[in-house]
């Protein structure tokens, strides 16, 4: 009898996690990689199963229950030891194993939850056909039971009740779990890894004439520019908006003052979390601000539709004519932007480059060179090889990806002793 209610509150517990634990919740913990979350998920996923079989196991165990104390009470006081018996029974149930158990699941879900997803899944997925049959038994008797599955319905079946799917799939979408998958990664994304760089951004000095600032919304297709100190360049003094212009032109009166249009600038530091910004921005009604190092020194700027773009990929419109940032060749290798993310290459080559202390792939191609790369240098790490192709001043434009195999790698492949030491280093720190 003790094992039949230590049932009754396991499937309690089962119940209240699966009928309170969201797949969104699921998600985040399987992004941290805790142990069973993998079943947690599933559970979330696959909730009215879950629900189908806890219902199904426990009417079977009360019965047992309800059996077990009648025949103990008979064994001991006839008629009235069995109904003795039996209230002491339904009451520890309720009190023990229903009430108690439920309010245990709900204040520590996750952890319960956890415990009980691993044996959970077993049992949903090894009782699925006895389960399925006396749903299906129980539907019959119902009128138009193509409208739901069964006793629990989906969320779409709770949203659409004229469908005639039998058995809807309940998962997400790949879309959609990489969607969310951002949504958490967005809160471990510093803004230097979403931001334009300086030497990137369109700049308007102060004293410019109103038809240079003009043009330079016009060509570029900006909504907002960034207006600098004409003495210093990395010196931001403002922001001015092109619906302020146009409102301005269209006010008449001749050419507007355009400097007296300049709003204020927003500085963050280049180490804040990319959803805090996304918060502070929207709080503060701003839609780009300015990035500074720990130092203060202008490093790039950020806009809203930068952290979006992180959330739901890049949002291209009339004005954007940038090439990609990879480009696949007919040798196999890829031409790669230097801007783009060291972790975004690792993902698309399942590799291990290094990115502590870089973000981009030509941060990574100088820490390991140790000085400004010249056209034609390589470097080779976790088995990729890069080599620089494009160089813009001192910065590193365009780099050739390929995988090396062990036929590959012979010395004139290799950086240089002084680059090699550094090589090792960071494959140390990756």
């Amino acid at each position: 009898m003790t094992a039949l209610v230590v049932v009754t509150a396991y499937l309690a517990a089962v119940e209240t996690v699966a009928g309170r634990l969201n797949v969104v919740r699921a998600l985040r913990i399987v992004e941290d990689d805790v142990r069973g979350s993998a079943a947690l998920l599933w559970l979330a996923e696959h909730r009215a199963r879950t629900l189908d079989a806890v219902l199904v196991f426990g009417v079977v165990t009360r019965m047992g229950l309800a059996a077990a104390a009648i025949a103990a009470g008979l064994e001991f006081g006839g008629a009235a030891g069995a109904v003795t018996v039996l209230a002491v029974v339904a009451v520890v149930v309720l009190v023990v194993a229903e009430v108690a158990m439920r309010t245990l699941a709900l204040r520590h879900l996750e952890p319960v939850g956890l415990a009980v997803a691993g044996s959970a899944r077993l049992l949903v997925r090894t009782t699925s056909p006895l389960v399925r049959g006396c749903v299906l038994l129980g539907r019959s008797l119902v009128p138009h039971r193509g409208e739901v599955t069964g006793p629990h319905a989906s969320d779409d079946e709770l949203r659409r009740l004229d469908a005639d799917d039998d058995e809807p799939n309940e998962e997400l979408e790949p879309e959609e779990r990489a969607m969310i998958r951002s949504i958490f990664e967005l809160g471990d994304t510093h803004v230097r890894e979403i931001m334009v760089p300086r030497p990137d951004m369109v700049t308007v000095p102060a004293d410019a004439a109103l038809d240079e600032v003009v043009a330079a919304v016009v060509d570029g297709g900006f909504s907002r520019l960034p207006v600098h100190d004409p003495a210093d360049p990395d010196v931001v003094t403002g922001v001015v908006y092109a619906k302020d212009l146009l409102r301005s032109l269209a006010d008449g009166g001749g050419a507007p003052r355009w400097d007296q249009l300049v709003r204020p600038p927003t500085f963050v530091p280049e180490t804040k979390r990319g959803d805090e910004l996304l918060r502070e921005l929207q709080q503060g009604t701003v839609h780009l601000a300015f990035v500074v190092d720990e130092y203060g020194e202008l490093v790039g700027l950020v806009t809203i539709e930068d952290i979006l773009e992180e959330i739901v990929g890049e949002i291209v419109d009339e004005h954007d004519h940038e090439p990609p940032l990879v480009e696949p060749l007919d040798d196999g290798a890829l031409r790669v932007d230097a801007r783009l993310g060291v972790d975004d290459l690792n993902e698309l080559l399942g590799a291990q480059l290094p990115e502590e202390g870089w973000d981009t792939v030509g941060g990574l191609v100088f820490a390991t060179l140790g000085h400004v790369p010249e056209e034609g240098e390589r470097i080779e790490l976790d088995g990729v090889g890069i080599t620089v192709e494009g160089v813009q001043g001192r910065r590193v434009g365009k780099v050739l990806v390929e995988v090396v195999t062990a036929d590959d790698e012979t010395e004139t492949d290799r950086v240089s002793p002084a680059a090699g030491e550094r090589r090792d280093e960071a494959i140390g720190r990756g």
